[in-house]
């Protein structure tokens, strides 16, 4: 349900839409939708962090980095370093944190 509410929510949206879909102690899973050509600026995560492209396609940016991702694809995000995730495509992503 949790993909099915992103994707209801996309039709209207200016900016991706993110939701939790799993939480425990030390970890946190999230889901990311994007429509063709959205993105999600630079920002840094506190966390190790793994993103799967579950849909779609997308640039993941990072200084001196860029990295294309299609369909399965993924990619580790170190902890506290500035990258951003914009879409060529409309796309799905999973993110663990953690």
């Amino acid at each position: 349900m949790t993909v099915q509410a992103i994707k209801d929510q996309l039709q209207d949206a200016a900016h991706p839409i993110a939701k939790s879909f799993h939480t425990g102690d030390h970890f946190k899973v999230l889901l990311f939708g994007f429509k063709k050509g959205m993105k999600l600026e630079d920002h840094t995560a506190h966390h190790p962090t793994k993103l799967l492209v579950l849909e779609g396609e997308v640039i993941y940016h990072q200084p001196k980095k860029d990295v294309r991702l299609k369909q399965f694809d993924e990619i580790d995000i170190p902890a506290e370093v500035e990258h951003s995730v914009a879409a060529l495509d409309d796309s799905l992503v999973l993110l663990t944190q953690g």
